[in-house]
């Protein structure tokens, strides 16, 4: 199991190209599922990630403002595409492209998430990675949570302004 603190080790673990990491969380995010792959990239039995919110492999690395989008959008019924930089139980962190989707009932309420993940190209972490560092870096400039995440999400539309573009055409421009 997890301890509650890990320490990031620098060392790289690679998601093969015809692998794919499946879990599904309820709307809290909290587990329902994780794949074998899921399991092995996480260096976690499916036993201590059933039932523990999915950012327990959420790397220090990340910016806050990624989630908040993600959590956003499939608030609104919607899928999101997105890099995501995670950290294994071991250390150990992977790079993956995640397409989440919310899972809806019949009468269209949101009911949990589904996310599938797949190994990205370099070029593409070569191409959110200064931005993510950019964030990070915002983020740690305050003291406040609230703050910090707001001063984000605000480079971050910065960012996506300059370049004239919404978030799903700046991740797809990113993509090969």
């Amino acid at each position: 199991m997890r301890a509650a603190v890990v320490t990031p080790t620098g060392v790289e673990r690679l998601l093969g190209d015809d692998e794919l990491i499946v879990s599904k969380t309820d709307t809290k995010g909290i587990i329902t599922y994780a794949n074998n792959v899921f399991c092995r990239m996480a260096a976690m039995e499916e036993a201590d990630l059933l039932g523990k919110p999915h950012n327990i492999i959420r790397h220090p690395d990340m910016p806050r403002a990624v989630f908040k989008l993600l959590w956003d959008t499939l608030e609104a019924r919607r899928e999101i595409f997105a890099y995501v930089l995670n950290l294994a139980a071991d250390g150990a962190h992977y790079w993956v492209l995640a397409h989440v989707t919310p899972t809806l009932d019949p009468a269209g309420h949101i009911i949990g998430h589904h996310s599938n993940r797949r190994c990205p190209s370099r070029q593409a972490i070569e191409a959110v990675s200064p931005v993510y560092a950019a964030l990070l870096a915002e983020e740690q400039r305050h003291d406040r949570p609230s703050e910090a995440l707001e001063a984000s999400m605000r480079l971050m539309g910065d960012v996506l302004a300059q370049n004239g573009v919404g978030y799903d055409e700046f991740f797809w421009s990113v993509t090969p």
